[in-house]
């Protein structure tokens, strides 16, 4: 019983660890718009990509990671680690 309580201890101590070794997704947002930038050269010719980014810096990740992400993938990049 008490190995089970150690363990138990131990690995409530170590998840928040792993939370930190995740980007989180504002991060990750904004990783993914640097990209798309640096893909494209820094020109903006997609609405859709556009308002990704703009949602991005809005905090709305959710709309905007999805979006990014299929602009990058139909560009033939390789995305961001996002760790």
């Amino acid at each position: 019983m008490r190995i089970v309580g150690t363990c138990l201890i131990a690995g409530m101590a170590l998840t928040p660890l792993a939370a930190y070794a995740q980007m989180s997704d504002a991060a990750y947002c904004q990783a993914l718009s640097a990209k798309y930038r640096d893909v494209t050269g820094g020109t903006q010719n997609n609405q859709a990509v556009a308002e990704a980014m703009d949602q991005c810096g809005k905090g709305n990740t959710a709309a905007g990671i999805p979006t990014l992400e299929k602009a990058l993938k139909d560009q033939k990049a390789t995305l961001p680690a996002r760790n």
